[in-house]
């Protein structure tokens, strides 16, 4: 006993161990990834802040010029010589708005030496520059004092931001007699700073943001102003009476090179920013780019994920190496004994390599001797592929006469021998072409070559750096003998795991097997049970016209709702076991969201407008990549659970929400809520909710089950949210769509429609179905009808209920059958052919009365069985499909259609 508690509690030691070392991997992981994910924003962020200053710069010097060349104007000289004569400020004036109009400026103003403005472009403007004092601006106060000046401001008289840059203009003796000014506006340059959701900002050498492509960014200060600054800022009337707001925000972290993680609180944004900032010395300003490190938070959890697994990973191998014992320990020291040796060799190798070029660089120049103390054997060519050196080891490996090895001799004529020798393979005219290109055009390469007599050569080949080539020739043949005898103990290490896992692999497979059986069992299992379900529907359509009295009329829909209660736990059942099964064909597109809205909105609106609930399906141009048919499935299960639990009055809302990377579709409802700890066990099987609403057709708690299955099938994200009192919100979550789908996109057809589909207008047609008639007008009166199905049941419900339409229906119970009467009589005016029919199939039959009959009637193919594939395959036939059991209603319309088509 008290060894037993040993054993258990050092196994809770080692499992506390492992998950804590989990937890911390997972830790340390995911703050390195975190960091190194910033730094590589910081980096990306330095070199795009990097391209926005150089255009910033590039635009303002376009016009750094201008001021210079108007300041020796003679016009405008003479102008601010003699301000008084109005004939002078007149011609001043069209000479500026020339000069405006050829420049593409804001405006140009010319000041005299008061800082009164006595000409400008826009002279003839309501808001002209002409008139007003700009003396207490500091662009005119540097010119004057300095020679140039330069100041981002509001314009005075414009009301319009924008850079000024100003040049004082001198007489004859050199002093200032005025200056000239131009605005360069700058809202043009931020037209593409919102692009991959980046906020960039351009503040003042005060901290005040004056651009940015986000209004509520402009006229913001980075930090609080000093007296003086805000003195300073009144006194020039910088930016007039524009408020100054503040900003807030909480610093995160540091980051190298200046970058922070930054949580703003005013302007309010939703996720942490990276904020990095670059300084323009030139206008004192400073560019800052704020951008989300989600991408960085994505990382690092990605990274804990996989540090987790490659603890879980890392802890199994070692479990696993620990049970293996003597032998596995024995064997893991000889391979790591020959690791180190082939490391040992490869690490000659490359120290050899490392010496060759310094070598065949000091041979290249005279010093011979320099290359015979290397391992290899080596060859040095010159530019004009001309031998100039080599070594003895060299002549050694290829044997070479020494006639043959002359300095000065074309590297070509050694190759050749080579070849006449059978050392270049089967084609040597095609190796000489590959090897002089590669000394040709100075490339680096390396080639092993297998002699005859068995020894493996490795070639090397690397440029000099004043021209030529050095080739190095080393024997690995011992290397390669160990890379083998390494790759035998690996297959011998791996043909250990393979027999020690092939108990558990066969425990595998014999799960699986069972798998499948459930699985063939249960479809088998429902095929069965649907068939005498649809017998029922339809004889239960047929009584429902004989019966008159209003509790007859009551008896029947009780039953109806009953078999449609079983027909939803049947088709359930099935769901849930080709999920399970694997079974469940996924097609993904590029899908509108508006036409599975407009599909649902058209199935749900005249069943909830009859219990006296509100529906509304509000509009969505949104698309994205999933599945059509699984996604309607989801869609279909959310509504309908929202109608059978929401109040009478009550409100339904389907509606899409925008995400960053895809669309959050929701379905809101005002029932009675869920409470918190049942949430997540309505979306096991066979569970419902007591909730106290009555639920005229309550399902059998597996709608929910099928849609979390169907979501995880498709990637896609489930949540439920409720307010216990007030109603409920689903939601499933489907990425974006790469491509837009065409109007020819084809609706996938993997899958029967779903139980709540099937489910939810069978209310709503059951008025209809009572009040289906034979009346003396119907398409279907005196058309003949064979309905051809294996199942004795199945077969006279459907004939019942085609003669109470005024159909002359008969019917076949097997395909010889069928193929005998076809011999006695015309074809019919429409044909209903089930499925199976015993041996044979559907398909079959109908070759062979197409046969008979040169061409055959419409065909409608019913069937009971799960095969996702019928559907389509009846479509290629131009066939119609209807699953069992039948609704009397769908066979109705269907039928009428064709037969009033006289399809």
């Amino acid at each position: 006993m008290l060894h037993t508690r040993r054993r258990q509690l050092r196994t809770a030691t080692w499992i506390v161990l492992i998950l804590a070392g989990m937890l911390l991997s997972a830790l340390v992981a995911g703050r390195i990834a975190y960091s190194q994910a910033l730094q590589r924003q910081a980096g990306e962020a330095s070199a795009l802040l990097a391209q926005r200053a150089q255009v910033i710069e590039q635009h303002i010097d376009r016009y750094r010029i201008m001021p210079a060349v108007l300041s020796l104007d003679p016009q405008l000289r003479a102008t601010l010589a003699n301000p008084g004569d109005t004939a002078q400020r007149q011609r001043a004036n069209e000479r500026l708005v020339q000069l405006n109009f050829a420049n593409r400026t804001s405006t140009l103003t010319l000041i005299d030496r008061s800082g009164t403005g006595i000409a400008a472009s826009n002279w003839d403007q309501p808001n002209s520059n002409v008139g007003y004092s700009y003396a207490f601006r500091p662009y005119f106060q540097l010119a004057m004092a300095h020679g140039a000046g330069e100041f981002y401001a509001i314009g005075v008289t414009t009301g319009v931001p924008g850079h000024f840059i100003a040049r004082a203009v001198r007489d004859e003796r050199g002093g200032a007699v005025g200056a000239v000014a131009v605005k360069v506006e700058l809202e043009d340059i931020r037209s593409d700073w919102s692009e991959r959701g980046d906020v960039v900002l351009l503040s003042d050498n005060h901290g005040v943001v004056f651009l940015s492509a986000q209004p509520q960014w402009r006229y913001r200060m980075l930090h609080r102003l000093p007296p003086d600054w805000q003195r300073e800022l009144r006194d020039t009337r910088q930016y007039q009476s524009q408020r100054l707001r503040p900003v807030a925000f909480d610093v995160q972290r540091e980051i190298d090179g200046g970058a922070r993680v930054v949580r703003w609180r005013e302007p309010r944004l939703r996720e942490p920013m990276l904020w990095q900032s670059l300084h323009l010395a030139r206008e004192d300003w400073t560019l800052h780019l704020l951008r989300d490190v989600t991408p960085s938070i994505r990382t690092a959890w990605i990274a804990r994920a996989v540090a987790a697994g490659a603890w879980l990973l890392a802890v199994a191998v070692a479990l696993l190496l620990v049970q293996r014992g003597r032998i596995a320990a024995l064997r893991l020291r000889s391979r790591q004994e020959l690791e180190k040796m082939v490391e040992h060799h490869a690490e000659a190798l490359r120290n050899a390599q490392d010496g060759l070029v310094h070598a065949a660089r000091q041979a290249s120049m005279g010093e011979g001797q320099s290359l015979e103390h290397l391992p290899q054997g080596v060859s040095v060519v010159d530019a004009q592929l001309r031998l100039v050196a080599w070594n003895q080891r060299y002549a050694e490996l290829f044997r070479y006469p020494p006639e043959l090895l002359q300095a000065g001799r074309p590297i070509e004529d050694l190759i050749r021998f080579n070849a006449r020798r059978g050392l270049l393979g089967a084609d040597p005219e095609d190796a000489i072409r590959r090897r002089l290109d590669h000394l040709q055009r100075g490339q680096p390469y390396l080639h092993e070559r297998e002699r005859p007599d068995g020894t493996v050569i490795e070639i090397r080949g690397n440029p000099m750096p004043d021209g030529g080539f050095v080739t190095s020739y080393a024997d690995i043949t011992a290397y390669k003998q160990a890379a083998r005898d390494l790759r035998t103990l690996a297959d011998s290490l791996e043909r250990g795991i393979e027999q020690r896992t092939s108990d558990l692999q066969a425990a595998k497979g014999e799960a699986e097997r069972a798998n499948r059986s459930k699985t063939r069992f249960v479809a088998a299992a429902v095929h069965d049970l649907l068939q005498p379900l649809n017998a029922a529907r339809m004889y239960l359509s047929s009584l429902r016209r004989r019966v008159g009295d209003r509790e007859g009329r009551e008896l029947a829909d009780h039953i109806e709702a009953a078999l449609a209660a079983q027909d939803d736990i049947l088709s359930s059942l099935l769901d849930i076991s080709r999920l399970e099964s694997g079974a469940l064909e996924v097609r993904r597109a590029a899908l509108p969201l508006a036409r599975v809205f407009a599909a649902i909105d058209s199935q749900f609106r005249i069943l909830a407008e009859s219990r006296g609930l509100r529906l509304h399906v509000l509009p969505t141009r949104a698309l994205v990549d999933s599945d059509e048919v699984l996604l309607r499935r989801i869609l279909q299960n959310f509504v309908s659970n929202a109608m059978q639990f929401a109040p009478r009055e009550g409100r339904i809302v389907l509606g899409a929400r925008r995400l960053r990377e895809g669309v959050r579709i929701e379905v809101w409802d005002s029932g009675p809520g869920i409470a918190e700890n049942k949430r997540e066990l309505i979306f096991e099987e066979f569970q419902r909710l007591d909730t106290g609403v009555e639920a005229p057709q309550r399902g059998a708690g597996l709608g929910l089950a099928i849609v979390r299955r169907v979501a995880r099938l498709l990637g896609h994200r489930v949540e439920v949210r409720s307010w216990p009192g007030h109603g409920s919100v689903f939601s499933v979550e489907a990425p974006y769509a790469r491509a837009v789908a065409g109007p020819d996109t084809a609706t996938p057809s993997n899958a029967a429609p779903s139980t709540a589909a099937a489910a939810a207008p069978q209310s709503a047609t059951t008025s209809a179905q009572a009040a289906a008639t034979a009346d003396p007008d119907s398409p279907l009166r005196g058309r003949t009808v064979w309905v051809i199905d294996d199942d004795l049941h199945s077969r006279q419900a459907a004939l019942g209920l085609l003669g109470d339409w005024g159909c002359e229906a008969s019917g076949a119970a097997s395909a010889a059958e069928a193929l005998t009467r076809a011999d006695a009589q015309p074809p019919p005016e429409l044909l209903l052919l089930d499925y199976r029919l015993g041996e044979s199939t559907g398909f079959e039959l109908a070759t062979q009365l197409e046969a008979k009959w040169k061409r055959l009637p419409p065909v409608v193919l019913m069937s009971a069985d799960a095969d996702p594939t019928l559907r389509p395959r009846a479509a290629e036939r131009d066939w119609h499909f209807l699953p069992k059991p039948l609704k009397p209603a769908a066979l109705r319309a269907l039928a009428s259609r064709l037969l009033a088509r006289g399809e």
